[in-house]
């Protein structure tokens, strides 16, 4: 595996590497300038627009730094002369056939740097050449209109005849000034759970917030390194003024490795640093980072909303059929469902696209007509890399198939049994993108729902490939290449079909409950979770609205499909309710609801389609209530609004027993705001800014769980 000489940099020398601290320059915004400033010939370039600004400058004797960070909304200056504890910035680290490279060094040659347009923003890459390895590096940041962000990813090439060996791989290493160390705070995970400020993050850190906590000055850090490769460090306690911030892949639980054979190039993930002043009107993390996410880093940015999903899954399982099918289309129709998918049990064997003749003996055609002639599109469920043995690919290619470390067969539990993992990282992916599309082409998919193990299954089989012959070296190798694997496959998908939503679920990135920018990078929705909603005592929406809170600080909301709300089960309001904080998602069995909760559900249905087409709800998410710990013995709840202030609120009673919740929303814009009652159809009445402050008191109605909301901007 790896060599044990490689291992000799110790995490606390690795940390201290990727935390040390810079000094300030000024440039204007906008303005990507290289200039030669004196006699040792340093340049800086400025990248940024009107809310954020970064200068960098190269020095021959000391490399490539950033020398100042500026959030121009609130005038911040995170990064300040004379505020260093461990030096100049290591802006860039790694590993390269054992030998320590770091952007802030003098082992570099610069090359140049150039800007590129982007569609919505600009990009400055910085082109270094190693002076003793045949190595170039590309340092490339990205700004984006309307957002105070940068994001920043590195390529690798191996400019050499012989091969390149990279571990220990930090894409960001900066230091920023937030104030003294005793009034810095930090929320990890999603950023949402408060922690030590000296702190290792990892696969579930998707998003951390560090700031001061008193004058709310802060950075989000968001990592697109997929799944458990995800590794940031924060080291809050290095420097008693000062917050080093380090965004790595995994060297230890999970170690990245990569060989790069002669003119070969790699392209590491992207990071994003967003600066924001909490409890400032549009400054806040609450406006910022859900507008940022849902704008930047989702595939598709939709004008109109994801659309309504039903899925077979629960209560049927593998015994859907036919006539079932017919059944439920007839009712999600009524309902005002957009997309019908089949889940598990339609097709005849794991990897293959034959359909299951005895559940559906005419196919699938019959159900894609009448899906067609009622106005909704067909999805499907198609495991990308557990397939069954006795199918075609395996039996031609066995040798593409994963192995364990002891060298037999890599399997998963499935709903049908054992099967076979299939390794990404090898030729099966091209395998297995041509059959995604098939299936796509062949029964006219709106959705697919891409499922099971393919680095890491989310129950305990052990991570990884250790076999032979694959595009991997080693099993280190083969961890981060297996996630490209999956991207790799959904980028064939979209070069023939840009307009399919594939759904990446949380089996298939290898962990419960997780979604990750890395995920968003490769597809359009994460299968969540399932969460167990068969009885009106389940877990339920109330879980499921647990698992929204927390993640919706740092992930799009709209990326989310929460399974498996059952659209049947007291009480209708709750699931919808809590279907529109997220993409809207019901399985359960429609042919239960009555003729007047179809009505229902197409009433609302169709109230929420018309609302996120001409709102923005995106640009923002507020949890409130006793949203933090979901509880039945109080309300908890959300608002999804637009800068204008329009949009939605969703009030969930619980078991509590209460009349009316007091919402705080101070954040709303200047303005006044007229409230309707989704549920009652009731006016409740015009509400100030002063009013939000202190706390609007809406009542629930009478023998009702939730209130649903319109919330208007009047302006009068």
């Amino acid at each position: 595996m790896r060599n044990a000489a490689r291992n000799l940099v110790s995490r606390r020398k690795l940390i201290q590497n990727g935390l040390l601290m810079a000094t300030g320059c000024a440039c204007a915004p906008w303005a990507f300038s290289e200039t030669t400033a004196d006699a040792e010939g340093t340049k800086t370039w400025t990248i940024g627009n009107d809310l954020i600004k970064r200068v960098l400058a190269f020095q021959p004797k000391a490399g490539l730094s950033t020398e100042q960070l500026s959030d121009l909304s609130t005038n911040t200056e995170f990064i300040r002369p004379g505020k260093m504890r461990w030096g100049r910035p290591v802006e860039f680290s790694f590993q390269c056939n054992g030998q320590n490279c770091a952007g802030s060094s003098a082992a570099f040659h610069l090359l140049g740097g150039a800007e590129t347009a982007l569609p919505n923003g600009k990009s400055l890459t910085i082109r270094l050449r190693h002076k003793d390895l045949p190595l170039e590096v590309s340092v490339v940041y990205s700004v984006y209109n309307g957002h105070p962000a940068i994001r920043k990813h590195l390529v690798l090439r191996n400019s050499g005849a012989a091969p390149l060996h990279l571990s220990h791989l930090n894409i960001e290493a900066i230091g920023v000034n937030l104030g003294p160390a005793n009034e810095t705070t930090l929320l990890t995970q999603y950023g949402t759970i408060p922690r030590e400020i000296f702190y290792t993050g990892r696969s579930e850190d998707a998003g951390l917030l560090v700031a001061n906590g008193r004058t709310g000055d802060g950075i989000a850090i968001i990592s697109e390194v997929p799944g458990y490769m995800k590794r940031t460090e924060i080291g809050g306690w290095d420097g008693a003024d000062s917050v080093g911030i380090g965004v790595l892949y995994d060297t230890d639980l999970m170690p990245f490795e990569r060989a790069l054979a002669s003119g070969e190039e790699f392209t590491t993930a992207n990071v994003s640093l967003v600066t924001y002043r909490n409890g400032d009107g549009f400054n806040d993390p609450h406006w910022l980072l859900p507008s940022y996410t849902a704008q930047v880093l989702m595939r598709r940015v939709d004008r109109q909303g994801p659309p309504w999903i039903y899925n077979t899954w629960e209560p049927f399982e593998r015994g859907i059929n036919h006539a079932t099918t017919m059944e439920l289309i007839d009712a999600a129709s009524a309902m005002g469902m957009d997309i019908f998918t089949i889940d598990d049990g339609w097709q005849q064997d794991y990897g293959e696209n034959r359909v299951n003749l005895t559940a559906f003996p005419q196919g699938l055609q019959p159900i894609l007509d009448t899906l067609e002639s009622k106005g909704m599109r067909l999805g499907l469920w198609i495991p990308i890399a557990a397939i069954a043995t006795s199918t075609d690919v395996y039996r031609s290619h066995p040798e593409w198939a994963s192995l364990t470390q002891e060298g037999k067969l890599k399997t998963t539990g499935t709903m049908a049994g054992q099967m076979a993992v299939m390794c990404m990282a090898s030729a099966y992916r091209d395998t297995a993108a041509t059959r995604i599309i098939d299936a796509i082409e062949r029964f006219k998919l709106a959705y697919v729902k891409l499922d099971l193990t393919t680095i890491f299954n989310a129950y305990g089989e052990a991570p990884g490939c250790w076999a032979k012959g694959h595009d991997h070296g080693n099993w280190a190798e083969s961890l981060n290449l297996i996630y490209e694997g999956i991207s790799y496959v959904t980028a064939k998908v979209y070069e023939k079909h840009p307009e399919v939503l594939l759904d990446l679920t949380f089996e298939l990135w290898g962990q419960k409950h997780i979604i990750d920018a890395g995920l968003l990078a490769a597809g359009d929705l994460d299968w969540m979770s399932n969460v167990d909603d068969r009885e009106p005592d389940s877990a339920g929406p109330l879980q499921a609205r647990q698992l929204l809170y927390q993640r919706a600080a740092s992930m799009p909301v709209e990326s989310m499909l929460i399974g498996n709300l059952h659209a049947d089960l007291p009480t209708i309001q709750e699931a919808f309710a809590t279907a529109i904080g997220s993409a809207p998602l019901l399985c359960g069995d429609l042919r239960k609801l009555s003729a007047a909760d179809r009505k229902w559900y197409h009433e609302k249905i169709s109230w929420f389609s018309k609302l996120r087409k001409s709102t923005k709800i995106s640009e923002s998410f507020f949890p409130l209530g006793s949203w933090l710990q979901s509880t039945p013995s109080a309300w908890d709840g959300f608002a999804r609004l637009e800068r204008s202030g329009n949009g939605v609120i969703a009030l969930f009673r619980n078991k509590s027993q209460i009349a009316e919740a007091t919402v705080k929303l101070p954040l709303l814009p200047p303005g006044s705001y007229k409230l309707h009652s989704v549920i009652s159809g009731k006016d409740l009445g015009v509400f100030a800014n002063p009013d939000w402050t202190r706390g609007v008191p809406v009542k629930f109605p009478v023998g009702g769980p939730v209130e649903v909301i319109e919330v208007t901007a009047t302006r009068g």
